[in-house]
């Protein structure tokens, strides 16, 4: 459970918790049964304060998936930006054999997007391959790159591994140069890891 910390009462089951950087709201729900309470986040979570930069931003998203994740098993893909056309998940081919092992498309936002991909082709499978990420300025310059939306100019893909195998990837398209740098990678490399723990891969 997502551990509690001091706040500001603003209303009757709304408690808005403060950090030094980031302004969160949450709702409070009493577990069944028992005297301990959970926090959910609140709609307005969703909103970016005017002037956060982007570590700021991704601290307030990793906060609000911390949240969205306790008690659950599952997970939602929020809408792109307007820089990012291509946003999603592939997941791990169950039906493929170990010897050639692909990715299938999973939840995603943007253009439609190869249904498959094989380990070690293209980005996404260079990046579940190898089981690390793979940040890449321009898309034109990697070899056996896939290009599925000719919008692309950038791409990032992080593998999420479980028990030292490779589940699924975050596969993230930017529509400009250089559209991801190491703040992207460390944050989105958080995301992964939480996701490996926080839902039941088979």
């Amino acid at each position: 459970m997502v551990s509690v910390l001091p706040c500001d009462w603003t209303g009757l089951g709304v408690c808005r918790w403060r950090t030094s950087r980031i302004d969160q709201k949450w709702h409070l729900h009493r577990r069944a049964g028992a005297d301990t309470f959970i926090r959910q986040v609140h709609a307005d979570a969703s909103n970016f304060a005017q002037g956060v930069t982007k570590q700021q931003a991704y601290d307030q998203v990793l906060l609000q998936a911390e949240g969205l994740f306790d008690g659950q098993r599952n997970w939602s893909l929020p809408e792109p930006s307007t820089h990012v056309n291509w946003a999603g998940f592939y997941t791990l081919d169950a039906t493929s054999s170990p010897e050639k092992p692909q990715l299938i498309l999973g939840p995603f936002q943007g253009k439609v997007a190869c249904q498959t991909i094989w380990f070690g082709r293209g980005v996404c499978g260079a990046a579940a391959s190898t089981k690390t990420t793979q940040l890449v300025q321009n898309v034109d310059q990697f070899p056996g790159h896939i290009a599925c939306d000719g919008d692309s100019k950038s791409e990032i893909v992080v593998p999420i591994v479980v028990d030292d195998k490779v589940v699924a990837i975050i596969d993230i398209d930017c529509a400009c140069l250089e559209g991801f740098d190491e703040i992207d990678q460390a944050a989105l490399e958080k995301l992964a890891a939480l996701l490996a723990r926080s839902c039941d891969w088979s």
